[in-house]
């Protein structure tokens, strides 16, 4: 048999909970049976009291003669007696019968049927005396009879107050019952929970402290006893975790700085990239970063031709002048430097056992050599060659560093070189631009004028002088609108489109155009739209400022307007109030260059060029860009043109 100590919790509380709950359920039901007894008693002894009333009703109705009112009293007179001598099953009532209450309630019931007798001359009907009673004699009587009455009552009530005694005691038994109840459970509280947790609590803090030797003995073998033992058991691993924790942490922290080194690395080499405008730049403050980085004594930078076969030096950092002289462009196979495509991956190379194919690494006292490919789309573009004084090996990490350094150093050449591609093509875009529009305006003034030099020869020559002094004209007009292309396309040129909103630069255009023509200008803006792309801006204001550039040659005209429409499409207008001109294919002719541009430019960008013009009523020239290019594209470089 298991022992109470070693009892689960609930078991022990459950033996110290039962018998208190078994007395109290015990005491709970005595109070109840008393109480019920006591409400019983209570009902007979009201319904005896009610006997004394009843006599005396019946004495008066005797006294009168009121022989109706005596048959009923009488009757229920005798309900009442056996009521009270059977009790009432509907309701507790019931006459708590001892041996007095029964003497009494025989007493009463002997003199009731002598009372009958001698006052109501009670026979087979019950019918009432002939003659009048004493009424004297008939007081006595009835007073006699209801001292008996009450003397049963008497007796209901010295039983009743024993019922009452035994009940008041049955309440201080269950008062009485609850405190020792309450003290137990207390107490049993206290040894059973409250000590442990004490106990456990202790340790606790003696652990939280640092004392890393606490236990908690187990006192029983409950769920305290477990959770004590299984306390113990983790304080013995958290005390051998705390022995090896110290080299752990090292081990931690050693890791931690290794990775933040190498992320500090990767910071500066991209920050370099990032920076870097020039090849010089680059790989040499690479070569300085890397030799720091790598903690090597030299660092060489060195970049294959495009077939691989020589590799030229292109930075040092800490290599003798001597050796940068003498490697200055080695050949690919001719030192274990400069190993052709496909090369290895990183290699670390002892130098004193490969000492007759390193002479020069020998010679300045280097013992272990590091080469790291430099690899761009999987071919080899270059390497990367870190020299040591000291035996030298590197670790996984090291290595994976040294490989990320030397793709992002490729990465940043390539950059290089597509940056000075991209230069290039600008440049020749921009001249392309210069050229077109030379000969859009200029080169049309020009030849112009070799026809109107050759008329003049013509003149000269017949020394026709009318016809001289008109040639001259020309010719004077010509150069005039010549110098006047010349300035405009300057001007023009210095026009930059905004990214986000093409009304500063359209506003910019209208100032220059006042100031060279002396004509009133005014933007209108209406609507809201996405913005134009940058190349689309470029179109645009090319096409205004050759409408404005037409208006200034041959329109005449004393306002201009320019109103741009963003929705549902972009739509500009160009007005004038100028003298016009005849609208047709053979009106325009080849005099008018500038509309001929403007069309081309139009068909350029998908969009629609209409020219509305009437002689003497002015001229409007409508550009409509199709719905499709409206949206505004992402931000990009502005084309060559744009940086015209």
């Amino acid at each position: 048999m298991r022992r109470v100590r070693d009892w689960s919790l609930g078991g022990k509380l459950t033996l110290v909970g039962v018998p208190f709950l078994v007395l109290a359920l015990l005491a709970v039901s005595a109070t109840l049976w008393v109480s019920w007894q006591l409400d019983g008693g209570a009902a007979a002894m009201n319904e005896a009291g009610r006997l004394r009333m009843q006599t005396w009703r019946m004495a008066m109705s005797a006294a009168s003669g009121d022989a109706a009112a005596l048959r009923t009293q009488r009757a229920e007179f005798d309900r009442s007696l056996a009521l009270l001598r059977h009790g009432d099953a509907d309701r507790p009532l019931f006459v708590p019968w001892d041996d007095a209450v029964r003497l009494r309630f025989g007493d009463v019931e002997s003199h009731w049927a002598g009372f009958q007798q001698r006052w109501f001359d009670a026979g087979a009907q019950g019918a009432p005396p002939r003659a009048a009673p004493d009424a004297a004699a008939l007081a006595a009587d009835t007073a006699a009879f209801v001292a008996r009455v009450d003397a049963f009552v008497a007796a209901i009530e010295t039983h009743m107050s024993r019922w009452t005694a035994l009940l008041f005691l049955c309440q201080v038994g269950m008062l009485a019952l609850a405190v020792a109840a309450a003290a137990a459970i207390v107490y049993a509280g206290f040894v059973f929970v409250i000590e442990p947790l004490v106990a456990l609590e202790s340790a606790t803090l003696r652990i939280r402290e640092g004392d890393l030797g606490a236990r908690v003995e187990p006192a029983s073998g409950d769920e305290f006893g477990t959770l004590a033992e299984g306390f113990n058991r983790m304080a013995d691993h958290l005390q051998s975790m705390y022995g090896q924790l110290e080299a752990r942490v090292g081990e931690k922290t050693a890791e931690l700085q290794e990775k933040g080194e190498r992320l500090q690395a990767l910071y500066e080499v991209t920050a370099l990239v990032a920076g870097a405008t020039t090849l010089d730049e680059l790989a040499n403050g690479f070569a300085a970063r890397i030799a720091r980085i790598a903690r090597a004594d030299a660092a060489v930078v060195r970049w294959a031709d495009e077939a691989n076969a020589r590799f030229l030096m292109i930075a040092a950092e800490g290599l003798p002048d001597a050796m940068t002289e003498a490697e200055q462009c080695i050949d690919a196979g001719a030192c274990r430097c400069g190993v052709p495509d496909p090369a290895p991956q990183l290699r670390v190379i002892p130098i004193r056992s490969e000492a007759p194919e390193l002479p020069h690494c020998t010679r300045f006292g280097f013992a272990t050599l590091v080469t790291v490919p430099v690899r761009l789309h999987a071919r080899t573009t270059g390497e990367l060659d870190l020299l040591f004084h000291s035996e030298r090996t590197l670790s996984d990490p090291e290595r994976s560093l040294l490989e990320a350094l030397a793709s992002h150093f490729a990465g940043a050449m390539e950059n290089l070189r597509l940056n000075a591609l991209e230069m290039e093509a600008a440049v020749s875009q921009e001249r392309t631009l210069l050229a077109r529009e030379l000969h859009d305006s200029i080169a049309q003034s020009l030849a112009f004028l070799k026809i109107q030099v050759q008329l003049m020869r013509d003149a000269l020559a017949g020394g026709d002088e009318e016809r001289i002094a008109q040639v001259l004209a020309e010719i004077d007009a010509g150069v005039r609108e010549s110098y006047g292309d010349v300035r405009e396309l300057l001007i023009h040129f210095r026009t930059r489109a905004n990214a986000e909103d093409i009304e500063p630069a359209l506003a910019t255009t209208l100032r220059k155009f006042e100031h060279q023509s002396g004509v009133p200008a005014r933007l209108q803006m209406q609507g809201h739209g996405l913005p134009l792309a940058p190349d689309l801006q470029i179109q645009v204001l090319h096409i205004v400022q050759e409408a404005l550039s037409n208006v200034r040659k041959h329109a005449r005209a004393s306002r201009v307007w320019l109103d741009v429409e963003q929705q549902p499409r972009w739509r500009f207008e160009v007005r004038d109030d100028g003298i016009g001109f005849a609208h047709g294919p053979q009106a325009l002719g080849e005099t008018h260059v500038g509309l001929r541009i403007m069309r081309e430019r139009a068909e350029r960008i998908g969009a629609e060029l209409e020219v509305l013009s009437t002689p003497g009523r002015g001229t409007s020239v409508v550009l409509t860009l199709p719905a499709q290019r409206t949206q505004a594209a992402a931000p990009a470089a502005l084309p060559a043109e744009a940086a015209a």
